[in-house]
């Protein structure tokens, strides 16, 4: 089945409107509206539905590329919180296939680029840094570890992609040895910190914008949570890898989250200054990450504008890593790196 949203045969589309059309009827779905809505940076895809009483969310995950019984479990995890996160309406884990309800349009990235003023800017992410201090309330016993082999082995990416790839550089051996004393002193310092639910990616991309000005924000694609650093998902707010936010608002962000943090009896200890410095190491680490993510989309999935947020990134490991003397040898490699004129992913090799 063909839809006249979708100009190209397209046959997990054919299995989805099967599935739709065998749905309760008090669901009050309208088939033939369904159009995209959004896709992401894993083979996860997104389609608006209108029904009877207004719009819902179908996700469309291929079982044989990607699991929904996480987004179903954690979806619960989150609203037995109080979060404001996709109901889940209906399901086929086997086929890939969820109904969600729709938390809206708009992410806090597309207001962020249309322009939005300092009032409406707070309006906007207070609110949602007391979503993220209630969400690390939430259990997590039973998530997937964060723990330091997994952050060791997350950044190999930043050397195979980024270093590697994206500039067409080799290690010396010495740079070797000091990357990865880098490496190891990030991912102990990190693995360190006390644990909670970690979103993983709590950014303006998968917060929307609530339809009464001062609420708490929809929050999504909340699939990979894990159980992780503190720190972590401050760290991914305040420093934005689509958008960018200057220093003195990523400082008044993380003291006010910290507050939050300690009024909820969160651990994040008494000294602000003890805790930014681990903010700033997880959010170092994270960055470097997605260096290298952002290269793979691009090279090996052909998502080249990922390519755009390079610089933003590569700004905020810089901002990190210079100001302290562990990482002298991590900056050294940067400059070298930063002297090659990085490969066009859109040219032949």
């Amino acid at each position: 089945m063909e839809s006249r949203n979708f100009p190209q045969p397209d046959a997990r589309l054919a299995l989805l409107h099967d599935w739709l059309a065998g749905l309760p009827p008090h669901l009050g779905l309208v088939p033939d509206t369904l159009r995209p809505a959004s896709s992401d940076a894993s083979f996860r895809r997104y389609f608006r539905l209108d029904t009877n009483n207004g719009t819902v969310i179908v996700m469309d995950a291929p079982p044989e590329r990607e699991d929904c019984r996480p987004f179903v479990h954690v979806a619960g995890r989150l609203s037995e919180t109080g979060l404001h996160v996709p109901e889940v309406l209906a399901q086929d884990l086997s086929q890939g296939f969820l109904l969600l309800s729709d938390l809206g349009s708009h992410t806090f990235f597309q207001a962020l680029s249309k322009g939005v003023d300092e009032a409406a800017l707070q309006i906007l992410y207070r609110p949602a840094l007391h979503s993220l201090a209630r969400m690390q309330q939430a259990r997590c016993d039973d998530l997937p570890a964060y723990d330091a082999a997994r952050l060791l082995d997350e950044l190999s990416v930043f050397r195979e992609w980024y270093v590697e790839k994206h500039h067409d550089a080799t290690l010396s051996a010495a740079e070797e040895t000091a990357l990865a004393e880098v490496f190891a002193t990030l991912t102990a310092d990190n693995a360190a910190q006390p644990t909670v639910l970690v979103h993983r990616d709590f950014h303006s991309p998968n917060l929307m914008v609530p339809g009464t000005e001062g609420a708490e924000p929809g929050i999504i694609d909340f699939q990979d949570a894990v159980a992780g650093p503190i720190t972590y998902d401050i760290a991914s707010l305040s420093m934005d890898a689509r958008h960018t936010w200057e220093e003195d608002r990523q400082l008044d962000w993380t003291i006010r989250y910290w507050e939050m943090a300690r009024a909820a009896g969160l651990p994040v200890g008494q000294d602000f200054a003890a805790f930014h410095r681990a903010y700033e190491w997880m959010s170092l680490q994270r960055n470097l990450r997605i260096l290298g993510v952002f290269v793979r989309l691009s090279l090996r999935d052909g998502k080249h504008h990922y390519l755009d947020h390079i610089p933003r990134v590569n700004a905020y490991v810089r901002q990190v890593a210079g100001r302290y003397g562990a990482f002298r040898p991590l900056m050294r490699l940067l400059d070298r790196l930063d002297g090659v004129q990085p490969l066009n992913p859109l040219e032949p090799r």
